[in-house]
């Protein structure tokens, strides 16, 4: 009950709407007004250009994934690929602009077959004859 009356009490004091919308120009009573500085990115570039790539073939845990990607100021046109669980590759194309949005296509490959790794044959047992001695 003290958290209802704590907001009420900030309410009339800053100016709340009936809707529960602080009012603007609205202020804790005491306390002065500060101007808000605005802060301007200088870092803004105006036409972004990169490209990039990557490529992962890994034999030994069967890892196989790839993406690139390249940006030319507001337009953005990619594709990656991987494998997945049930061994099927699927890809992925994509464009992403201003008049069109973020635009994918997505396929479905066959069956990635895991290559087998060679696994030498256990030497065939030597069973050598045993004398018998009856005595």
């Amino acid at each position: 009950m003290a958290t209802v009356k704590f907001i009420l009490l900030i309410a009339c004091v800053i100016g709340v709407s009936k809707a529960g919308v602080i009012l603007p120009g609205a202020r804790l009573a005491g306390v002065p007004a500060v101007p808000v500085a605005s802060v301007i990115n200088t870092n803004y570039d105006p036409l972004p250009q990169y490209t990039y790539a990557y490529n992962v073939q890994d034999a030994l845990t069967g890892d196989q994934k790839s993406q690139q990607e390249t940006r030319d100021g507001d337009i953005v046109k990619g594709s990656y690929s991987l494998v997945e669980p049930d061994g099927t590759v699927r890809t992925v194309i994509y464009t992403a602009d201003p008049v069109n949005g973020f635009n994918a296509i997505v396929q479905r490959g066959p069956l990635v077959h895991k290559a087998l790794v060679p696994v030498a044959p256990a030497p065939a047992a030597v069973v050598a004859p045993v004398a018998r001695v009856f005595g």
